[in-house]
């Protein structure tokens, strides 16, 4: 199943784990600590998750970069502007057609964050076709946030509210991911 499948498929939790999963791997562009969404985590696994939900999105704001100081210059810059659209555009009191508007748009962010920091050569432009399934040629820093993304949502899908723990676990290997790739790109221009 496509990735645009999975998203259309997914319910209200899903797809909030799923655009949460996507803004925490992109965590290290906005530097931001590897904790600093854990409280909306838990928000998900909550009877209401929507209860504290806005009250911990703020606080998750207040802790992340999200100024937008100077014009995007590197790849970085560009990166960093999505994961900042990502985390503006998280809603505070979600709606299921809200929540899959924004899971769909971080999808999207997220693999195009992956691509300007990529080295190698992605072979097709649009992330649309990558989501719709067509892979050949991937890079392999977009094809891993790729499998990532669809892993998530299969893991919800099959295991409802249990699947968290093992999305968050995936989330997680992604962001280190990035970190490292953020901090190599940042050596190489020292």
């Amino acid at each position: 199943m496509s990735l645009v499948e999975l998203v259309a498929q997914a319910d209200e939790r899903g797809l909030a784990a799923s655009g949460l999963a996507c803004l925490d791997r992109c965590v290290p562009l906005l530097g931001g600590d590897d904790d600093v969404l854990r409280p909306l985590w838990a928000s998900l696994s909550e009877v209401d998750p929507w209860a504290e939900w806005g009250a911990r999105l703020e606080e998750a704001r207040a802790k992340l970069d999200t100024e937008d100081a100077e014009p995007a210059v590197t790849d970085e810059d560009h990166a960093a502007e999505l994961a900042r659209g990502m985390l503006e555009a998280v809603p505070a009191k979600p709606s299921e057609d809200e929540l899959r508007v924004w899971s769909d748009a971080c999808s999207v962010a997220a693999l195009q964050a992956h691509r300007f920091l990529d080295h190698a050569d992605d072979a097709e432009a649009c992330v649309t076709a990558r989501r719709e399934g067509r892979t050949e040629g991937m890079s392999p820093l977009v094809a891993a946030e790729l499998r990532r993304q669809e892993v998530i949502l299969e893991l919800l899908a099959e295991h409802g509210k249990g699947g968290l723990r093992l999305a968050l676990d995936t989330s997680t290997e992604g962001r280190r991911v990035l970190r490292a790739v953020v901090s190599r790109r940042a050596r190489g221009r020292s």
